[in-house]
């Protein structure tokens, strides 16, 4: 919610939020990025813990992992809620105060129980202190800004759960699970301490809906997941479909399509409020499903990396964009489950997009890309009719 100016008069536009607003977002950026690097230091041990501790087969390993989404996909909509009924602050340490008790249960000789036990809480927290967040940024960021602001906002988490792996393996090296966990409990600990020094924000209250689907989410998260399934075909097959044609190298196609993916956000991230959220999808879209077909038909290691570079370039201005559609589309008291249902496509596809992926790549790889290109390029009949529907001001 924006801040109200001096002259409420109908006839005087709304004034832009002082100065102040940067150093609570800055805050914001500081509480998700710790938080998520904790989440993240755990990813390169569990495996080593699920296998080599506990027994456990590969399919165990994978089943941490998604019981983690499931439930952050599902907990997404709820935070909306709870964050404009009690405030953004309130469950955003919440949250963060969940991922230290996951922190705790790492540390707690429980087996593989206890295991699933802090992934399920994880998954719990992750949705609260993200869709907290998210909100409170759209409550902050003034009206002309607000596209390149939920940018930033986006690449904080991406950032923490990027460093977080990085940050776990040289402990483990150097140390062992402990040292794993010990950063797994002061990161989320650093969260709660720069929190705390915020200023409240806004409640709405009894106001808020009690949607958890809002209409306003719908159009903006599918068209998300179509450039989100063409993502997960990237991170999940890239490699195997370089190896498939002999191309060396597919593992760096990730590193490639990351650093577009946080060059254009950081230097491009002002596009969706200068030029429209409409454009930029169209734009991002084709060239989203440009890159795919690039990496799923391209005769060498250059061409596919040229295809990463456009397909990251693309993909990484969606989330914002849609998100400034669903923001304006949503009535004030939903935009909450609004943002945290958006948010939920794309997990969504994520997962679909292995299943879908996997039986199509048994026949061919390059099927499995073209499949992405499509599906990316068939979502853009949605983005007019997402815009259309915009509600008017009040």
């Amino acid at each position: 919610m924006e801040r109200l100016p001096q002259d409420t008069s109908p006839e005087t536009p709304p004034a832009a939020p002082g100065p102040a607003w940067w150093k609570v977002f800055a805050g914001l950026l500081v509480a998700l990025f710790t938080t998520f690097a904790g989440f993240g230091a755990v990813v390169p041990v569990l495996p080593r813990l699920v296998v080599g501790d506990y027994g456990g087969s590969p399919f165990v390993v994978g089943a941490a992992f998604t019981c983690t989404a499931v439930v952050a996909l599902l907990a997404r909509p709820y935070g909306g809620q709870l964050a404009q009924r009690f405030g953004c602050r309130r469950v955003m340490v919440a949250g963060s105060a969940i991922a230290v008790v996951v922190g705790v249960l790492y540390t707690l000789p429980l087996g593989l129980p206890g295991l699933f036990a802090a992934r399920l809480v994880m998954g719990v927290g992750e949705a609260l202190l993200f869709t907290a967040g998210s909100v409170w940024t759209v409550q902050l960021a003034p009206e002309h800004r607000r596209g390149q602001v939920v940018g930033w906002y986006g690449l904080a988490m991406w950032s923490g759960f990027m460093a977080g792996p990085v940050l776990g393996e040289v402990l483990y090296r150097t140390g062992s699970y402990a040292a794993v966990w010990a950063a797994a409990i002061a990161l989320p600990v650093v969260a709660l301490l720069v929190l705390s020094r915020l200023p409240r924000d806004e409640e709405i209250g009894a106001a808020v809906s009690r949607r958890l689907l809002p209409p306003a989410a719908i159009l903006p998260g599918l068209s998300l997941g179509a450039g989100a399934f063409g993502y997960a075909v990237l991170v999940s097959f890239g490699a195997l479909a370089l190896a498939d044609r002999g191309i060396p190298n597919g593992p760096v196609l990730l590193s490639v399509f990351s650093a577009a993916y946080v060059g254009v956000r950081l230097l491009a991230g002002r596009l969706p409020d200068r030029v429209g959220p409409v454009t930029v999808i169209v734009v991002s879209s084709v060239c989203e499903a440009a890159g795919l077909l690039l990496i799923g038909f391209a005769p060498s290691w250059w061409v596919t990396a040229l295809g990463a570079l456009v397909a990251g370039g693309g993909f990484t201005l969606l989330y914002p964009s849609l998100a400034l559609i669903t923001i304006d589309r949503a009535p004030e008291s939903e935009r909450g489950a609004a943002l945290g249902a958006v948010s939920s496509f794309f997990d969504v596809a994520v997962g679909i997009a292995g299943f879908v992926g996997g039986a199509v790549a048994e026949l061919s790889y390059s099927a499995t890309f073209a499949l992405a290109a499509l599906l990316v390029l068939g979502s853009l009949p949605l983005v007019p009719l997402a815009a259309r529907r915009v509600r008017p001001e009040s």
